[in-house]
């Protein structure tokens, strides 16, 4: 049995990987804020309510919870136009707090590291679905942010002989219903949960930013996960870092990707609900199309998606968002 720090483990993600982890039978503890995540999220989990910024408080965590084999590190703040109206926040709240906890961590023995990455780090790519090697453009304060951790961990893991592993995945969507855990952000940024309050008369008509991308109709296509997949991936990566495998930048999609139009279509059948929608301008730090191709992931740790069809992510969240608002 392993001990776990999850960073970050009341929030969307953290909370589906912090049950997955403990199904396996692992051993984990919390550290959240909770400025975006939900005490109840965390299931049981012995929680901690601290900034991972805080070295004081850190050095705390690690020397009274401790000792721990492996991290995996999900606290970040994660929206990109927020991030390009406020980067030195998340400069701040992304770079700097991870340093922050890798140098504690560090500091305490700690053999394995996951990171919750993200495609931003890859700007607008001419291949795809992307793989990669391609080049890092990140266009956003948010996927620079990410991508300056990537780089503290590789350096660290040279220095240091520490095992690590960034989890470069797209669209995070969907949910675990039956579990309790869905997605819950304050203010929602993301598209699928956006369209379902709009169908559910939970807020007014949707916004699209931008109908003149080079797509086939005019929207960003992008490639959703279903969180319950990127749970299991992982699990998957902080058991093999800890076995002694090879760690790495590695991406988490599906291989496939769905303009907007083709999601709301997704929710209009799922809820039998239009869907009210209003045209906007392009928003600053979009690319147009983001595809992820996880071969590398999936052929060294055996990680296949299994709930990401586009419509089993919209129903689930679907689910959810009944259960959450009594709808």
């Amino acid at each position: 049995m392993t001990r776990l720090l999850v960073t970050g483990g009341a929030g969307y993600v953290g909370s589906h990987a912090l049950r997955t982890l403990r199904q396996a039978g692992h051993e984990a503890v919390v550290l959240d804020d909770l400025r975006a995540g939900f005490e109840d999220a965390v299931q049981g989990a012995p929680l901690v309510r601290a900034d991972v910024g805080d070295p004081i408080a850190l050095g705390r965590v690690f020397a009274e919870h401790g000792p721990f084999d492996g991290v995996l590190h999900f606290a970040a703040s994660i929206s990109v136009p927020e991030s390009v109206a406020l980067p030195l926040r998340y400069y701040r709240n992304n770079m700097a707090a991870s340093a922050v906890l890798i140098d504690t961590a560090l500091a305490h023995d700690v053999r394995a590291f996951v990171l919750s990455s993200t495609a931003a780090v890859y700007g607008s790519s001419d291949v795809q679905p992307i793989v990669e090697d391609v080049p890092l453009c990140p266009e956003n304060p948010y996927g620079a942010s990410k991508l300056m951790i990537e780089r503290m961990l590789a350096d660290a893991g040279r220095a240091h002989r520490l095992s690590w592993m960034a989890l470069r995945y797209f669209n995070a969507s969907g949910a675990d219903p039956d579990n309790g855990l869905g997605e819950r952000h304050d203010p929602e940024t993301h598209l699928i949960p956006l369209a379902l309050e709009a169908a559910a008369g939970l807020r007014p008509a949707l916004q699209i930013f931008g109908s003149d991308w080079p797509t086939p109709d005019g929207t960003c296509i992008r490639d959703y996960i279903h969180v319950r997949d990127l749970a299991d991936a992982h699990r998957l990566g902080i058991e093999a870092l800890l076995a002694g495998g090879e760690g790495g930048c590695f991406n988490l999609g599906t291989g496939g990707g769905h303009s907007i139009r083709a999601v709301l279509a997704s929710v209009e059948r799922v809820t039998g609900r239009p869907v009210p929608v209003q045209e906007a301008a392009r928003r600053p730090g979009d690319p147009a199309v983001l595809v992820a191709d996880s071969r590398r992931f999936r052929d060294a740790f055996g990680w296949t998606p299994r709930h990401s069809e586009l419509d089993t992510i919209v129903g689930n969240a679907w689910d959810w968002l009944r259960r959450w608002r009594g709808l």
